[in-house]
């Protein structure tokens, strides 16, 4: 099914840490249980995203935009279950409580911007949280995460004319 919806997730491994492979790790089921003690209660799980925007506003992919990732868990937005179904989610390494980076929401409204133009069926995607499509379940990506900054970098910037010398 063609995605119709993009989700915004916040993840951070260990809790709270920002950097190293562990993300990548976790997504590519590589995970070493032995590495943290959090680890040992999530190595088994079988998750991955679209794409992670790590703190600098780099991007990596994990799987194909066309293909299902497992992100949203059970899930639901408007009456629809299965958010996995036909949802983009996309990872930001953050934390609820703790501000993401300016690069993040720069490079996050690009890929919004993006996957609106070459994805017919995201044009008009809503962009929602996890917590959103889990209410009770998840929280991310919490309310350290600026909505208002994200839709303002959204709208279309309408070209400025140079002031006028007198």
């Amino acid at each position: 099914m063609a995605p119709e919806l993009i989700v915004i997730h916040g993840i951070s491994l260990p809790p709270g840490q920002f950097g190293g492979p562990h993300i990548d790790h976790l997504f590519t089921n590589a995970l070493d249980p032995a590495g943290h003690d959090y680890f040992r209660d999530i190595a088994g799980l079988r998750v991955s995203s679209h794409l992670l925007i790590r703190r600098t506003g780099e991007v990596v992919q994990y799987v194909p935009l066309h293909r299902r990732a497992w992100h949203a868990g059970r899930s639901g937005y408007r009456g629809r279950q299965q958010c996995n179904d036909f949802s983009v989610g996309i990872e930001l390494e953050g934390t609820d409580d703790q501000p993401y980076t300016g690069a993040q929401y720069r490079r996050l409204a690009t890929v919004i911007r993006l996957l609106r133009r070459g994805v017919p069926s995201l044009a008009t995607a809503p962009i929602v949280g996890h917590s959103d499509v889990a209410p009770g379940r998840k929280t991310d990506p919490g309310p350290a995460f600026d909505w208002p900054r994200l839709r303002a970098l959204l709208v279309p910037r309408v070209g400025r004319r140079p002031a006028r010398k007198p």
